[in-house]
């Protein structure tokens, strides 16, 4: 299933850390599309997983997360317009 996942950290002293820690867990699940919005191919166990480990690191008091679920028929509910192309994380990756 694709899941969006965007996300808004508190600029404190402590907050550039949440940030980083934030953005690297995500990097791990899924591709960056916006600076603070990752695109996450994942299964329900890896869902839960991700979802568990950043409730961990935010704070909620200053911190936001916001998920959406695009399912499993993603490919016909996301529309790109713009510069970035985007990546089929179901295509074939050549290094």
């Amino acid at each position: 299933m694709m899941m969006l996942v965007s996300y808004d950290v508190a600029r404190d002293e402590k907050g550039e850390k949440r940030l980083r820690h934030v953005a690297k867990i995500l990097e791990d699940y899924g591709q960056r599309v916006q600076y603070s919005v990752f695109e996450c191919l994942v299964d329900p166990a890896q869902w839960v997983e991700l979802k568990t480990k950043l409730l961990k690191e935010i704070n909620t008091e200053y911190d936001s997360l916001r998920f959406y679920s695009l399912g499993s028929n993603w490919q016909r509910k996301v529309e790109h317009i713009g510069q970035k192309k985007s990546l089929d994380p179901q295509g074939v990756l050549i290094l």
